[in-house]
């Protein structure tokens, strides 16, 4: 892995929750690139390098757990992360992922969780609003 910051590749139709996320992301030191759209998602996947994949669930056209398997094929060593906004998603849509947040995760949670999934050690940035829940709003 590098020595830059760790690349996160955040796939999120949702362009408010994707901008929000996506500066919370870049304040806890991640670099961040984005997607709109799991089929532009794709295209991405085959020319740039990124060390994690963070997916939104519920969107267009094909879901983050179908993402998650697309992406596996194509860069298996990635850890994928599925953001939803439910509480617990049935095991089939987890196959091909490494952790789930649902409803109810603080953001302190998720990013521990990245941090976690990816092991170079970025600096513990805990938010002020730590008692924020994650809610997806799609």
């Amino acid at each position: 892995m590098r020595d830059e910051a760790t690349i996160v590749f955040y796939v999120d139709d949702n362009a408010k929750s994707r901008r929000l996320l996506t500066s919370i992301l870049r304040e806890s030191g991640f670099e961040v690139i984005t997607a709109s759209d799991p089929l532009e998602a794709l295209g991405v996947c085959k020319e740039i390098s990124f060390d994690l994949a963070l997916l939104d669930q519920q969107m267009p056209k094909m879901t983050g757990s179908q993402l998650a398997q697309e992406i596996k094929f194509l860069t298996p060593d990635i850890p994928i992360v599925l953001i939803s906004g439910r509480g617990a998603l049935p095991p089939t849509e987890l196959a091909f992922v490494d952790a789930h947040f649902g409803s109810g995760t603080t953001l302190d949670e998720l990013l521990d969780g990245l941090r976690t999934l990816v092991r170079p050690k970025l600096p513990l940035v805990r938010l002020s609003r730590s008692n924020v829940r994650w809610a997806d709003s799609t």
